[in-house]
């Protein structure tokens, strides 16, 4: 089941972490031009603390 979690969890960070840098990029006005590098460290940091917290709420 923890398989589960993780893999929804992956899926909606996918798209988390998409909206996030469009908000970004249209505050900004442009494109960041390495937007990949900026994609990949935003859907880090969401998936450290993410899967953390699932981590910790899967019973012993």
């Amino acid at each position: 089941m923890e398989l589960i979690y993780f893999t929804v969890a992956g899926i909606a960070l996918y798209f988390a972490a998409d909206w996030i840098l469009e908000r970004i990029e249209t505050a900004r006005g442009v494109r960041f031009e390495y937007r990949s590098v900026i994609f990949f460290c935003i859907i880090l940091a969401l998936a450290l603390i993410t899967f953390q917290i699932i981590s910790q709420l899967k019973p012993s």
